[in-house]
C-alpha cells in the first residue's frame, strides 16, 4: 500500500515459512502479535514500541525483534517517517535451523538491540530478497548465519510466567479458538460469571488491549494463514469472519503494513 508517508513491500523469500517486508511509514501500528518470530533492522528514523519489558526505542542501525505471540505496537518518534526491514520465520522452521541445544524453550530477551555486525548480516539477507527469484541455498545460508549468533547472544529461557486470571483465560480461549464466529461482551463475561466491566478491566490489564481489538488481531492472523495457504482475499475475508474484503484489508494493513493482495502475490 502506498501514500505520501507510507510505503510497504512484501518480498519473495525463496524458502517456505520465511517472509520479509520492508516499510517506510509515519503510521502508528496498534497492539498486535504475530504467529512467527520476527527480527529486522531500523534503517532510518526512530521507532518506539510497547513490549513485555515496557516502552523501548530503536533508532537507525538497531535490530528489532518480536517473539511469536508477543503483544507489541509501534509508533514513530516525533511523528517522522521511519524505515525498517523485517524478517518473519515460522517457529517450526526455527526449530529446524537452530542448533539442538537452542531449539526448545528459548526466546529473544530484548526487543531492541545495538549490534552492528548482526545488523549488517540482516541487511545482507535482505539483499537476496531483492532478486526476482531468491536462491534458496543462499537465503538459508545467510539466515543461519544470522539466527545462530542472534540466539547465542540474546536468546534466553524465560522465567515461568503467570498465566492470565481465569476470567481472562476463558475469554482468550473463546476468541482464539473461534475468531471467525461473532461474539458479544456479555457472552465473554458470562464464561466466567463476571460483569462486562470486570471483564474489560481484567482483560486490558492482563493482555494489554481490549477484547474487540484482540478478536480483530486473531481474525487478521487467521486471514494471513489462509492467504499463505492459497486462498484469495475475498475468500479469506469471509472465512476469517470479516464483514467484507475491504474491512479485512484495512485491518490487515494496520497490523502488517501491506495489503492482503500484495502479501498473497509475494508468496505465490
Amino acid at each position: 500500500m502506498r501514500d505520501e508517508r507510507h510505503r510497504a513491500r512484501q518480498h519473495r523469500s525463496g524458502l517456505p515459512g520465511l517472509e520479509a517486508v520492508s516499510v517506510s511509514s509515519d503510521r502508528a501500528f496498534p497492539r498486535h502479535a504475530h504467529d512467527q518470530l520476527g527480527f529486522g533492522v531500523v534503517v532510518a528514523g526512530a521507532h518506539r514500541s510497547w513490549s513485555g519489558l515496557g516502552a523501548v526505542e530503536a533508532a537507525a542501525g538497531d535490530l528489532i525483534t518480536v517473539n511469536p505471540g508477543e503483544i507489541h505496537d509501534g509508533v514513530p518518534v516525533r511523528s517522522a517517517v521511519r524505515t525498517w526491514r523485517m524478517v518473519y520465520l515460522d517457529p517450526s522452521r526455527l526449530a529446524d535451523l537452530l542448533p539442538e541445544e537452542r531449539r526448545k524453550g528459548v526466546e529473544l530477551a530484548r526487543p531492541a538491540l545495538r549490534d552492528p555486525a548482526l545488523a549488517t548480516g540482516v541487511i545482507g539477507l535482505f539483499g537476496l530478497f531483492a532478486m526476482d527469484r531468491p536462491d534458496p541455498l543462499a537465503v538459508e545460508q545467510d539466515l543461519v548465519r544470522v539466527l545462530v549468533p542472534l540466539f547465542a547472544r540474546y536468546g534466553s529461557r524465560p522465567a515461568p510466567r503467570r498465566g492470565p486470571p481465569p476470567l481472562v483465560a476463558r475469554a482468550l480461549r473463546r476468541l482464539e479458538e473461534a475468531p471467525a464466529e461473532a461474539v458479544t461482551l456479555a457472552e465473554l463475561a458470562g464464561l466466567s460469571g463476571v460483569s462486562r466491566f470486570q471483564l474489560l478491566r481484567g482483560f486490558a490489564r492482563s493482555v494489554g488491549t481490549t477484547p474487540h481489538a484482540y478478536l480483530i488481531q486473531q481474525r487478521v492472523r487467521l486471514a494471513r494463514r489462509l492467504l499463505a495457504a492459497g486462498s484469495g482475499p475475498a475468500a479469506a475475508a469471509a472465512e476469517a469472519g470479516f464483514a467484507d474484503q475491504s474491512h479485512m484489508t484495512r485491518a490487515f494493513v494496520r497490523q502488517y503494513g501491506v495489503t492482503p493482495a500484495r502479501y498473497r502475490a509475494a508468496l505465490a
